[in-house]
């Protein structure tokens, strides 16, 4: 048994991203870990972070954190356009990874990625961690009774307001924009649900910041004439609304994606007398990373893993970004 499955296990986070401190933070001390290390480009930067966070060091440079043996697994919140880089180096280091969603910007890059996890055998995650909780979890079972009958149909909508001009998910370069950033999550909920990969696509987009969708709407069409109804953005307010429709019945989600305790999810079928479910009240990261820290300490077996469902989402996303017309191409 190795010194992790005996012990607390030790996060190294490669990066200072917001969600980090907002997201990832919460969820992992929820479940039982610890931040050890924290890395920045710049020193000054990762121990202003670490100062503020309660992380015990701070670290310059990625690839210093990576190869750093106080460290068990480690969190990767860093621009899309740079998960590749660094996962594969965390990767071909031994140590499991969170990647935050998408795994990569592009298809080509999660296809790389992809092949090293499998070669390396190092086991690696993907941020949908809406996958690992209870509501997640109590959605399949309302799909799978046929309490609505059969799926054929699932709207879902992702948008929050970005105010600062100067924020990633503006520029092209960083491989930001409404599909790569928001747009993920309705394609993953489909690809739970649905359990198959999509057959066709078609999308359209607002653009602005530095090259980027701000604004994307589309659809993908699955096997058995079922489709995903998806709409996501970076210009109104938190809206991550979601209706399943089924040939008997609908399921409302308030928020299938980030749930707090205010959230529930109801089963409006035919015949029957509304059925009203409420969503845990904890971190939205707590459930995936204690999966993870289970596995490490050899308590659990692994499931969800990216080798298995990151790449029919960077397939859809890569057959949507082919749909749009950017300004100034034919």
């Amino acid at each position: 048994m190795t010194s992790a499955a005996r012990t607390t296990i030790r996060w190294g986070i490669v990066g200072t991203a917001n969600i980090a401190r907002a997201a990832f933070l919460p969820g992992m001390r929820q479940a039982g870990g610890t931040a050890a290390a924290v890395a920045s480009r710049e020193l000054g930067r990762a121990q202003q972070f670490a100062a503020e966070h309660g992380i015990s060091r701070a670290v310059a440079g990625y690839q210093t954190l990576i190869d750093d043996p106080g460290v068990d697994a480690l969190y990767v919140p860093l621009p899309n356009s740079m998960h590749a880089e660094f996962v594969i180096a965390a990767l071909r280091a031994g140590k499991p990874v969170l990647s935050e969603k998408p795994l990569c910007g592009n298809l080509t890059d999660t296809e790389r990625v992809l092949t090293v996890a499998r070669e390396t055998g190092t086991l690696l995650w993907e941020a949908f961690v809406f996958a690992f909780q209870a509501q997640m979890t109590a959605v399949r079972e309302a799909v799978g009774s046929g309490s609505i009958g059969e799926l054929r149909e699932i709207q879902s909508s992702f948008h929050f307001l970005v105010t600062r001009p100067e924020n990633i998910r503006f520029a092209a370069d960083l491989e930001g924009g409404a599909l790569n950033d928001v747009g993920c999550y309705p394609i993953r909920l489909a690809l739970d649900l649905f359990g198959v990969e999509h057959e066709s696509a078609w999308a359209d987009a607002v653009w602005g910041g530095r090259g980027v969708d701000i604004d994307s709407w589309g659809s993908l069409g699955y096997p058995g004439d079922r489709r995903l109804m998806l709409s996501c953005g970076l210009r109104r307010s938190y809206d991550t609304f979601t209706r399943l429709l089924g040939d008997a019945g609908e399921i409302r989600i308030s928020n299938p994606f980030h749930p707090s305790g205010r959230d529930q999810f109801q089963v409006l079928a035919a015949g029957r007398d509304p059925r009203t479910e409420q969503a845990a009240d904890e971190a939205s990261f707590a459930p995936a990373v204690r999966h993870i820290q289970a596995v490490l300490r050899e308590e659990e077996a692994p499931r969800l893993l990216a080798v298995d469902t990151a790449l029919p989402v960077a397939r859809a996303l890569s057959d949507l970004h082919g749909c749009l017309k950017r300004p100034g191409r034919a």
